[in-house]
């Protein structure tokens, strides 16, 4: 079994009721063609430290912007966004990247990983950005890659990988940094059933741990894994729902019933 995931001091302490990230009536307009887009219109939630948030909605809702905002590569137009607390609000493009490069961790649907590198080498390219690189940033990334089960493949390349091998190796790189969180857009979306179950199985793990996750999905079946589900139509906050941990409970045993009736069917 998997060992949990290696954190410095400063996160292996009890996690608080802090927040990852508050998000205060946030809008965000774009000018294109001299029209004005009303992305967002005035979102407001908050994350605590330890949750787990599937944030869903239909084209043209506005959870791309949103998610251009929590991964800090946009500003609000008005409105405040705390990541922590510090608020991106206010920051230049190089307070921006900071952030980013140290505090988030991303996870993207068709994995980002750098080909010409290793399992290894992958992990630590947060770190590579910030001039990090010694035995123990290694080591480190040597612990990540065990924890997501990938122990016997420190030397091999993505493709010398599956998908979901790949997206393990994402997901690793992801924590390299102790972020406030980790945000994954679509990690799902390229995988089959049974790897998805595999990928949503290590988010359950991670999230108890106290891992934050912010996910972005189409997917109701992937949504009712997390703890809440925030849906997003016409730039606005439509709902934000708890899942029960029965519901949630429910949703794994339909997902590994069904990889498992999809497997006696390839058999046959």
């Amino acid at each position: 079994m998997p060992n949990a995931i290696p954190q410095p001091a400063a996160a292996s302490a009890a996690k608080s009721n802090r927040l990852a990230t508050s998000i205060c009536d946030v809008r965000k307009e774009y000018v294109l063609k001299s029209e004005t887009v009303r992305a967002l219109r005035g979102v407001s939630f908050d994350v605590p430290e330890g949750d787990f948030v599937a944030i869903m909605g239909p084209s043209g809702s506005g959870k791309s912007t949103l998610l251009n905002l929590l991964g800090c590569l946009d500003k609000p137009t008005a409105g405040h966004l705390l990541l922590g607390e510090d608020d991106i609000s206010s920051m230049s493009d190089d307070e921006l990247a900071e952030i980013r490069s140290r505090r988030i961790g991303f996870v993207f649907q068709s994995y980002n990983l750098i080909q010409q590198l290793t399992v290894v080498e992958n992990i630590q390219v947060p770190l590579y950005y910030q001039g990090r690189l010694g035995s123990e940033e290694r080591r480190r990334a040597t612990d990540l890659a065990s924890t997501v089960g990938l122990g016997d493949r420190l030397d091999h390349r993505p493709n010398q990988l599956s998908g979901g091998q790949q997206q393990r190796v994402a997901i690793a790189r992801s924590l390299v940094n102790d972020p406030y969180f980790i945000l994954a857009d679509e990690p799902t979306g390229n995988l089959d059933s049974k790897t998805t179950e595999e990928i949503l199985t290590l988010f359950d793990r991670l999230n108890g741990e106290g891992r934050t996750i912010i996910m972005v999905t189409h997917e109701d079946e992937v949504a009712r894994r997390a703890k809440r589900v925030v849906r997003l139509k016409d730039g606005l906050l439509r709902s934000d729902t708890t899942n029960d941990e029965a519901d949630r409970q429910l949703a794994r045993e339909e997902q590994k019933a069904a990889v498992i009736a999809l497997a006696a069917r390839e058999e046959d």
